[in-house]
């Protein structure tokens, strides 16, 4: 004899509706990847424009009016500038909206407001970044990113690791680029400093990345490149500029180290700050200690630097400045 009992068409109804919207429902925290359809690819958009009234909302009418939905928003409006800033994220459907008929849509957007830059990426369509890096003797900044990217946790291809130290067949750096097919490139610049050879080996990249390289790039070099250079510098600028940071932080006395990733200008140490991180230090640190702890932040400061470089959260701002959303 069973003790269940049908329960009334109205009840059944509810029970469905409650189990349709609980399996719906996005709960905070829950990855955006899970609550959306399989068919739904991510895009990112940042615009950089004058200032004035209609732009969020031509934004969004332009994702919308093609079945996109956004995700994510941000808006940066300088006080007393007549400048807009934004990142969106958004998801949508590559067959209703096309790769060609997106950059088209933007690049009308970016027309009617005369922006200064308009840049749509789609992650899982579009090439990723082309990088050479390049680094001196020490290589704890080199190897971090090396395995940063086998992991997949850097959305880069790199094209080259360029040295001015050459190190051995067997050293664990030529191995790991020996195994994954990437070539490496020892140009001493003991008497000069290769730029023509460099330039030569980066033409086709996105941009560069300088894992402790410890060579001065001339102004000429940089306008011949005419793409970004990102840099990691162990020390927490604008103080301890120039060589051995650490030292002169250590030599002060300082309570707190740090490291710097920014964008390479002409003048030394000095170009717009991307990513700083800091480090607590005390009376207790020996210069020992105190590398080793730096060493750790520079690793992880350049890391995230380049992971918002190419995330497109990272933006030029007046001369020497950064938006970083």
């Amino acid at each position: 004899m069973t003790l269940l009992r049908r329960l009334p068409s109205s009840l059944q109804q509810v029970v469905k509706f409650t189990n349709r919207s609980f399996k719906s429902l996005k709960f905070p925290g829950e990855p955006i990847e899970s609550s959306v359809s399989p068919t739904l690819t991510h895009g990112i958009h940042v615009f950089h424009c004058p200032d004035g009234v209609g732009i969020v909302a031509k934004l969004s009418e332009c994702i919308a009016s093609r079945g996109g939905n956004i995700l994510a928003a941000d808006v940066f409006v300088p006080e007393k500038k007549n400048v807009f800033y934004s990142r969106s994220e958004f998801i949508f459907d590559p067959i209703k909206w096309p790769r060609e008929q997106m950059d088209e849509d933007f690049f009308k957007l970016s027309k009617m407001f005369n922006a200064m830059r308009s840049v749509v990426r789609v992650p899982d369509i579009d090439p990723k970044y082309k990088v050479a890096v390049l680094a001196s003797k020490q290589e704890h900044c080199l190897v971090d990113f090396l395995y940063g990217w086998q992991e997949g946790k850097l959305p880069v291809e790199i094209t080259c690791v360029i040295s001015n130290h050459d190190r051995g067949p067997n050293s664990h750096v030529i191995r790991f680029l020996e195994r994954h097919g990437i070539p490496y490139h020892y140009l001493c610049a003991k008497e000069n400093k290769r730029e023509e050879e460099i330039l030569e080996l980066v033409q086709n990249t996105d941009f560069l990345v300088l894992a402790r390289y410890m060579q001065i790039f001339s102004g000429k070099f940089l306008r011949s490149y005419g793409k970004d250079v990102i840099n990691i510098h162990h020390g927490l600028l604008p103080s301890f500029k120039g060589g051995k940071p650490a030292k002169q932080a250590f030599d002060a006395g300082v309570k707190l180290i740090g490291a710097t990733s920014h964008f390479v200008t002409e003048e030394l140490d000095a170009g717009p700050i991307i990513e700083q991180m800091v480090e607590r230090v005390s009376h207790r640190d020996n210069l020992r200690t105190f590398v080793q702890k730096s060493e750790d932040v520079e690793k992880q400061c350049l890391a995230k630097a380049i992971k918002s470089y190419c995330e497109l959260r990272v933006l030029r701002y007046e001369m020497n400045k950064t938006v970083v959303f």
